[in-house]
């Protein structure tokens, strides 16, 4: 198990390194304001329309970073931090999420697949760890083979799991793509606003290879708890 707690604090400690890195990035690029004066709820209602989207709504949700969009129900979910301020980090966030809006109005396929694994993935991430533990301390109490079984059960649904950080990858890095290009190609930002807009969302898809590589190294180490045991 020390293994495994190590390998947890190299985790958060990459992660926390990333988030903290993100955050000052942020708030360094919200002092640089957009020559063009628009908000972003504004800039993410022209990309929309500039798409051809009119039934996605732009609204604001509370907190900082809470930027998403839900394909569930077409909204592009902003910040109170993007959604009435007007500068670079807005313009990065707000474009970024309309390239989800995109990418769903255009059936993105690693959307779409993404989307479709979120009930399972609501499931194995609270239960996976559960059942893999479970089963190891059964098999090692009890020596029953049942307990193998219920390992690795819980290590297919990590393996869901990490599936699902790994798809993620595309579809963030897509989405930027998508906003960088619409930003630039309708001449939205100034040279310094555009490279703020680029660096803050290099960033924020950080966040997501941390956490894509945090899941492979977990199910890879619990993997070699259960097969190693049964050998």
């Amino acid at each position: 198990m020390l293994g495994y707690y190590i390998l947890l604090g190299a985790i958060a400690l990459a992660s926390f390194l990333v988030s903290s890195r993100l955050k000052s990035k942020f708030a360094k690029y919200s002092k640089v304001h957009l020559r063009n004066g628009m908000s972003g709820a504004e800039i993410a209602e022209k990309m929309l329309a500039d798409n051809g989207i009119y039934d996605v709504k732009v609204i604001s949700t509370p907190g900082m970073l809470t930027d998403h969009y839900n394909p569930a129900n077409k909204t592009v979910n902003l910040s109170e931090g993007v959604y009435n301020q007007r500068n670079a980090s807005a313009a990065a966030v707000a474009a970024h999420e309309c390239g989800h809006a995109v990418q769903h109005a255009q059936a993105y396929q690693w959307l779409t697949m993404r989307s479709q694994m979120v009930p399972m993935v609501n499931v194995s991430s609270s239960l996976s760890q559960w059942l893999i533990m479970g089963g190891l301390i059964l098999g090692i109490g009890a020596k029953s083979s049942i307990g193998f079984y219920v390992a690795v059960a819980g290590l297919v649904l990590m393996a869901i799991a990490t599936v699902f950080s790994l798809i993620t990858l595309p579809v963030e890095y897509d989405a930027s793509n998508r906003a960088l290009a619409w930003l630039k190609s309708k001449n939205m930002l100034g040279q310094e606003e555009y490279a703020g807009a680029e660096d803050a969302l290099k960033w924020a898809a950080r966040t997501y290879v941390v956490a894509a590589l945090g899941a492979v190294a977990s199910l890879l180490y619990w993997a070699l708890q259960v097969f190693g045991r049964r050998e």
